[in-house]
């Protein structure tokens, strides 16, 4: 949890001579330190330095910034004889690799006892040296709660008004939405996407959640580990799956949070052959449950340093949860946690990170993750307690595979009467849903080289001349089907 005011005023009394506090929204933090500073006994003054300004003391007013004060050596060597006090030093981290500030920072924290006082260090992000994080204490700025977002929506709302004379179009629904989609946001961030909302159209509306979505991801983007994903499928466009759907329908009032007395799903894993729909039915359980998608590489979370790999997925996961509601998809998980004796133990790091994540988070964050080889999962990810179900996507059978076959030609606009369909489906025995969609396609080209358009007849060719993955790897893909049989419940 991050700290409350109490916190950053205890830890001010605790004579800790360093303070980190990372934060984008640098207003807020100067206002949290100056109320936490009011809250000791007797209260600590409190001073603020930029390299633009200088020093100024905040918590009361006595005038202009010292601007002699201004460049980092000049205010931290004024500093080694300063009062006692609270000193809020802006953006100082790109200096810290300078061992003449390190130095005297060291010198300031050292002499604390016998002249106290406290740096705070506020800025985006801060890398501390090795011989000063010993003596630092990082704060974590509490994000706006409920009533604070709902607050700065209504101030932007009458932003509106105050401009155009109109009143902004929305409902108490769509209204408690947009504030609940902002959660895990610094102010200046929350003031942002609410003026976004308002004022693309005047109204708040649900159309406007995956619009503040998109650009809430942007604002937290952690360099290519999660994407988002701006078009995931709708419920139409899978076919078969019946009781993933069900599965999720159900569950949909316990994770939007109308059924507040049911406790939100964590997460499913889906099991089967290649090709067969388990990428898609991730896509849809985003458009089910009604909210973001995130696709998580967790093959991109790996790096050559040490310690690096389990950081970034850290950062990811916490991402993610700034994001909530929200879906995660993992696709194809057992190659991003595959194990291997030549990493240094960083793989077995952070397959353990990714579990207790998936055991203890507390956001609604509902994970989707797909596999092919069961052999290379490992046992930890199966056990009940990391996702609520596994299921298994067999190869489709008739009826979904007209179900397939409509939903690709009809969105090639090519016609086909059912007795056609029936044929193709009873034709594309063991056949995926993928090799069906490359049916249609090859079908496609070869109408264009015959000058015509895609009949029953070039689809019946394409299938003659394909050889399914069924067929190709039958040992492989009968022992799947045979280790899930007892072990997973049928996607269909």
């Amino acid at each position: 949890m991050p700290p409350t005011r109490g916190d950053l005023a205890a830890i001010l009394r605790s004579r800790v001579p360093l303070v980190v506090l990372e934060t984008r929204d640098e207003a807020r933090a100067v206002a949290e330190v100056l109320q936490a500073a009011r809250a000791v006994n007797p209260p600590l003054p409190v001073f603020e330095w930029a390299a633009t300004r200088g020093l100024k003391r905040i918590d009361v007013d006595l005038g202009a910034p010292q601007a002699f004060n201004a460049p980092p050596e000049k205010v931290l060597t004024f500093l080694l004889d300063a009062m006692p006090g609270v000193y809020v030093m802006l953006d100082l981290h790109p200096y810290l690799t300078e061992p003449t500030l390190v130095r005297v920072i060291k010198d300031i924290c050292l002499g604390y006892d016998a002249n106290p006082r406290t740096l705070v260090l506020v800025s985006n992000e801060v890398e501390l040296p090795e011989e000063l994080s010993y003596l630092a204490a990082r704060v974590q700025l509490a994000y706006p709660d409920v009533a604070e977002r709902r607050a700065i929506v209504d101030e932007v709302a009458r932003e509106w008004v105050a401009q155009t004379g109109t009143a902004v179009r929305a409902d108490e629904a769509s209204v408690a939405m947009l504030v609940e989609n902002l959660a895990g946001l610094a102010v200046t961030d929350v003031r942002r996407l609410a003026r976004t909302a308002i004022f693309h159209d005047g109204a708040v509306t649900p159309a406007d959640v995956p619009l503040v979505a998109k650009a809430k991801y942007e604002l937290l983007d952690r360099g290519g580990v999660l994407t988002f994903e701006y078009d995931p499928a709708g419920v139409d466009d899978l076919a078969g799956m019946s009781r993933v759907k069900e599965w999720l329908d159900i569950r949909r009032a316990a994770f939007d949070g109308s059924a507040p007395e049911l406790d939100p799903p964590r997460g499913i894993l889906l099991l089967g052959v290649q090709g067969c729909g388990k990428s898609l039915a991730a896509k849809v359980a985003s458009k089910v449950l009604g909210v973001p998608l995130l696709r998580m590489d967790l093959a991109a979370v790996h790096d050559k340093y040490v310690g690096e790999s389990e950081r970034r997925l850290r950062e990811s996961l916490a991402t993610a949860e700034v994001m909530s509601p929200c879906v995660v998809w993992i696709d194809e998980i057992e190659k991003g946690l595959a194990t291997s004796d030549g990493d240094a133990g960083s793989s077995q790091r952070v397959l353990g990170t990714f579990l207790t994540w998936l055991a203890e988070r507390d956001g609604r964050v509902f994970v989707v993750a797909t596999a092919n080889d069961i052999s290379r999962l490992p046992p930890e990810l199966i056990r009940k307690g990391r996702f609520d179900e596994t299921f298994f996507v067999d190869l489709p059978t008739p009826e979904v595979r007209a179900q397939v076959f409509r939903i690709h030609a009809g969105s090639r606009g090519i016609a086909l009467d059912d007795a056609a369909v029936h044929a193709l489906a009873l034709a594309t025995e063991g056949f995926s849903g993928a090799e069906i969609e490359q049916v249609v396609v090859s079908a496609a080209y070869a109408a264009h080289a015959d000058g015509g358009t895609v009949t029953a007849q070039h689809l019946l060719r394409e299938v003659s001349a394909t050889r399914p993955l069924s067929v190709v790897m039958a040992e492989q893909v009968e022992a799947l089907r045979q280790w899930a049989r007892a072990r997973t419940v049928p996607a269909d």
